[in-house]
């Protein structure tokens, strides 16, 4: 009698360098990624989450059906070698798949502890996903209690009074460069989320002028009115860095966005003034071979590990609680997920004992034709108390919490159908 299963598998900041994860990152949007993965055979629903720290799949499979290979494949293909994908992919089934998406969501797994971001980026993935008709009833109850979960974590804790996101991190690391940035001047590339984080922080700590360079020029004006700075184009990029301090790039680009060449070209006229570059996008944005000019700074994602232990003394103790939130929210999810592999056998099960128990009610009353109504009665509630005993030892063991959970759950569900010969249709979340 095979059931679905739940599964979880991708790469994030802490299993897999930036070098491999810009090459699997899914930067044309999720609409193609998502049908190509529901169309594989066996995945019943589906939910992507692409972050520039994180690309996992959630996935309601039919088991032994070779999926896992074919999503890893998805994944890794024509990207990083399949050989090699073991080292840096990490498998979640069931409760640890639960477990896992509960504690992205509490922004427990994120590099910094307690950001706020993470929870939106899931609900924008689940936008997609929904949209895209690709979640169903069990993912459906899944990410949206991964989000009440977030949402109690925040509540009941302080996990992020003393929080620091990527972008104020990339902030902080500036002040560390130039000592304050009263007076500096800013150029954000990309008007996305992250863009708007970093303008906040910076205008926060007395940038003297903030331009934002964009793809799309209204985004960009949009921006820069919020913080009383100014726009201009891509093509204008280059020329800008001669009278700027500071640039932070977030663009979802595929490519990179400026080259060496570029900025050497730059520093002959900025007389070798420094400039400060901090790349929070993935795929990178800015050339790598930047860090070779003389009074260019460079930093990534990967380099903002050592500004994100601002504050981490107080986070990890918040992160206890919260961490202790997500066991439990796990456990009462994990409960529901049993008990809902379970009813289809309750239900059976009671069907089967009612039905032989009115068979057998109607064929000894048809033998006692002279019993009045009330006699009639009688035997009819005697009969319905018998089935109601033999049933509650058969169904106390199947809603049992000490045999809780999804795998426990299907093999109580086998035993208990063969002993009462009850088949083996399939039940489904």
């Amino acid at each position: 009698m095979p059931a679905e299963k739940l599964l979880l598998l991708g790469v994030n900041h802490k299993t897999t360098p930036l070098a491999v994860r810009e090459r699997i990152a899914l930067s044309g949007g999720y609409e193609q990624p998502l049908a190509t993965v529901k169309g594989l055979p066996g995945v019943k629903e589906c939910y992507l989450l692409s972050t520039c720290n994180r690309v996992e799949l959630l996935l309601v499979m039919e088991p032994d059906s070779g999926v896992e290979e074919r999503v890893v494949e998805f994944l890794f293909s024509g990207r990083v070698a399949i050989a090699e994908a073991d080292q840096y992919l990490y498998r979640h089934y069931g409760r640890a798949a639960v477990q896992h998406l509960f504690k992205v969501a509490a922004s427990l797994d994120s590099m910094v502890v307690g950001e706020a971001q993470i929870l939106g980026q899931l609900k924008e993935a689940y936008r997609h996903a929904a949209r895209n008709g690709t979640t169903g009833p069990l993912l459906n109850k899944l990410l949206h209690k991964a989000f009440s979960v977030a949402k109690r974590v925040r509540t009941e804790t302080a996990i992020g009074s003393s929080a620091v996101s990527i972008s104020y991190a990339a902030v902080q690391l500036a002040k560390k460069i130039f000592g304050h940035l009263r007076g500096r001047r800013v150029l954000l590339i990309g008007a996305g989320e992250m863009a708007e984080l970093a303008a906040e922080h910076l205008v926060g700590q007395g940038v003297d002028e903030v331009v934002v360079a964009n793809r799309t020029l209204a985004r960009a004006v949009a921006l820069a009115r919020r913080f009383s700075g100014r726009a201009v184009s891509m093509e204008e990029l280059v020329a800008q860095l001669q009278h700027v301090d500071i640039v932070i790039s977030s663009t979802g680009s595929p490519d990179l966005v400026l080259r060496r060449d570029e900025v050497k070209s730059v520093m002959r006229r900025r007389m070798n003034s420094p400039l400060f570059f901090i790349d929070i996008a993935v795929p990178r944005d800015l050339d790598p071979e930047l860090i070779t000019l003389d009074n260019v700074y460079l930093y990534d994602i990967d380099d903002l590990t050592s500004v994100v232990e601002i504050n981490k003394s107080e986070r990890d103790r918040e992160a206890v609680k919260a961490g202790r939130i997500v066991e439990e929210e796990t456990l009462k999810f994990m409960n529901w997920y049993g008990g809902v592999a379970v009813t289809p056998t309750i239900q059976a099960l009671k069907r089967k004992l009612d039905d032989i128990a009115s068979q057998e009610l109607e064929r000894t009353l048809a033998k006692m034709p002279g019993l009045g109504e009330a006699e009639r009665q009688q035997l009819a509630r005697m009969t319905d108390a018998m089935v109601a005993k033999i049933l509650h030892d058969p169904l106390m063991y199947l809603k049992s919490e000490s045999c809780a959970g999804r795998d426990r759950s299907d093999a109580k569900i086998t035993l208990v159908r063969e002993v009462f010969g009850l088949g083996s249709d399939d039940h489904e979340a």
